[in-house]
C-alpha cells in the first residue's frame, strides 16, 4: 500500500529538476542514502520525463508527482509512472480527478475548511503546506484536536533540526523536505553529497542507540543473584519483572535462556516500523514470530534473524 510505504520511509524528498538527465542519478543517490521515495514537482517542464525515467530504470523507487495543479498535470504524471500525487492546496476538480483515476492523492490542507472538504471525499491523509509558515507542529496538533481521523505530511520549513519533533507526533504520516536535495547540489552534479545528506537524515530519523543488554541465566534465583551483585557494585536499582530482572536500565538478566547464545542486545529507535522497513530494504531479515505491537498496532519490538557475537539483536521503541 502506497500510504504505508510513505509512512515507513518517514521522509519524502521534494525535488525540482530542470534536466531530466539528472533524474536517475538523483534517485540512485537517494537510494544509496537509504530513501527509496521521491516527489518530483511539476514546477519545470522536465517533471514528467524525470518521473518516467525513474519509474522505468529504478522500479524499486516509489516516485510521485508534487505541485500538481491541474487534472492535465495529474494525467501526465500518471502516464509517466507516478505512484502518488501531491497538490499544494485543495482544488476539488483536480483531487476528484485523481481519485477517479485510482491514484493516491495528498491534497494540501492547512485550514478546517480544506480538511472538511477532503474528508467529504474520503481522504484522511493530507499534505500540510507551507508547514512552518502555517503554524508548524502546534497548528497541526490544534487541527488534530477536532479532526482526530486525519494524518498530515507537512512540507515547508522542515529540516534535520525539527524533523524528529514532527515525526514524534502520531498524526504525522511523513515529512516532506528539500534540504538533502538542494537545487544547487543537483545542478552541480554533487550526488555523493546528496547521498551523504540523505543518510544523515535517515540516521537522525531512526535515532539508533543502545537501549540495554540482556544476559541469559538459567533460573530466577540466578538472575536475581547477578542483579544484586550489580546493585552492590554500582548502586543500580533492581526491578524484578515477569520474565527477567533489570539491573538499572542497562542490563536485563533473563530468568531462563531466551534468544541468543549469550543473550540479546536491544537497540532503541524512534520508530520500530521505520527501522524495520529500512533494515529489510537493506537486506536484513527478521524473526517475524518475535514481533510485538502496541494497542494501536504499531510495531514495538522485533528480533533480527542473525546474531552478533552470540547475542540476538532486537529493535525496541525508545
Amino acid at each position: 500500500m502506497i500510504v504505508q510505504q510513505i509512512y515507513e520511509m518517514g521522509i519524502v524528498p521534494v525535488i525540482k529538476l530542470d534536466r531530466a538527465e539528472d533524474a536517475v542519478p538523483l534517485a540512485e543517490a537517494l537510494r544509496a542514502g537509504g530513501l527509496r521515495v521521491a516527489e518530483i514537482t511539476f514546477r519545470t517542464d522536465a517533471a514528467a520525463e524525470s518521473i518516467r525515467r525513474i519509474a522505468q530504470e529504478l522500479p524499486d523507487m516509489l516516485v510521485g508527482a508534487g505541485t500538481v495543479l491541474t487534472s492535465a498535470q495529474a494525467d501526465s504524471a500518471i502516464a509517466a509512472g507516478a505512484k502518488f500525487i501531491v497538490t499544494p492546496g485543495f482544488y476539488e476538480p483536480t483531487v476528484r480527478h485523481c481519485l477517479d483515476a485510482g491514484i493516491p492523492v495528498f491534497p494540501g490542507c492547512s485550514t478546517p475548511d480544506a480538511i472538511e472538504a477532503a474528508l467529504a471525499l474520503g481522504l484522511t491523509d493530507l499534505k500540510f503546506f507551507p508547514a512552518e509558515a502555517s503554524g508548524g507542529l502546534p497548528m497541526i496538533k490544534a487541527l488534530c484536536g477536532p479532526y482526530t481521523m486525519v494524518r498530515f505530511m507537512p512540507t515547508g520549513g522542515i529540516d534535520e533540526n525539527n524533523l524528529n519533533e514532527y515525526l514524534a507526533f502520531d498524526k504525522i504520516l511523513a515529512c516532506g523536505g528539500t534540504w538533502m536535495v538542494k537545487e544547487s547540489l543537483i545542478k552541480e552534479g554533487r550526488f555523493d553529497e546528496i547521498s551523504r545528506l540523505t543518510q544523515k537524515a535517515v540516521e537522525k530519523m531512526l535515532g539508533f542507540e543502545l537501549k540495554h543488554v540482556g544476559i541469559n541465566t538459567q533460573t530466577e534465583e540466578e538472575a536475581l543473584h547477578e542483579a544484586d551483585r550489580m546493585a552492590r557494585l554500582f548502586g543500580w536499582p533492581v526491578r524484578n519483572k515477569n520474565s527477567s530482572v533489570f539491573s538499572g536500565s542497562a542490563f536485563e538478566l533473563m530468568k531462563s535462556r531466551y534468544l541468543g547464545e549469550h543473550g540479546h542486545i536491544a537497540i532503541g529507535t524512534n520508530s520500530v516500523d521505520r527501522a524495520y522497513a529500512y533494515l529489510r530494504a537493506s537486506g536484513y531479515r527478521f524473526r517475524e514470530d518475535t514481533a510485538k505491537r502496541d494497542a494501536s498496532g504499531t510495531l514495538a519490538a522485533i528480533y533480527l534473524e542473525d546474531e552478533l557475537a552470540g547475542f540476538a539483536i532486537h529493535l525496541a521503541k525508545k
